[in-house]
């Protein structure tokens, strides 16, 4: 399981470090799958047993449904295997790195069976609430986990 926020820095050949604890629960795997999400300016990462068995639901979709398709050339068609390098960094191809943006500043995001990748300025916007809305937010989320 991953996660956790790591602060990072793309070098100029477009490679990220990924963090020490997300190495370790990626065991002996050397390659996994970056992916733009469909719903947010970020990327996402996928230890590849955990992509299989995505993806392997998502090829079971109904193929003429408008909706599946659309996902399918969102999430799947720009999915790429990546291999994480002898010092722990994966390469971010550009049209990878102008879908989230990212510069310089780099956060990555624990999700449980996955990674995000953010530019740190986008990661800021996207979890910044005023008061009223962490209260919707909050009885969504009671609602959702029932807590």
């Amino acid at each position: 399981m991953f996660r956790g926020q790591f602060l990072h820095s793309v070098d100029q050949k477009g490679r990220v470090s990924l963090p020490a604890k997300f190495r370790e629960s990626l065991g002996e795997a050397s390659t996994v799958v970056l992916t733009p999400s469909p719903f947010d300016p970020c990327l996402q990462l996928y230890p590849l047993k955990v992509w299989e068995e995505l993806e392997r639901k998502i090829s079971a979709l109904s193929s003429v449904d408008r909706n599946v398709t659309r996902f399918r050339r969102l999430f799947i068609s720009r999915a790429q295997d990546v291999e994480i390098d002898g010092s722990g960094r994966v390469r971010v191809t550009p049209d990878l790195r102008e879908h989230a943006a990212l510069d310089k500043d780099v956060l990555w995001a624990g999700m449980g069976q996955y990674v995000e990748l953010w530019s740190k300025p986008r990661w800021d916007k996207e979890t910044e609430l005023s008061p009223e809305q962490w209260n919707e937010f909050r009885d969504k989320v009671e609602e959702l986990i029932r807590v």
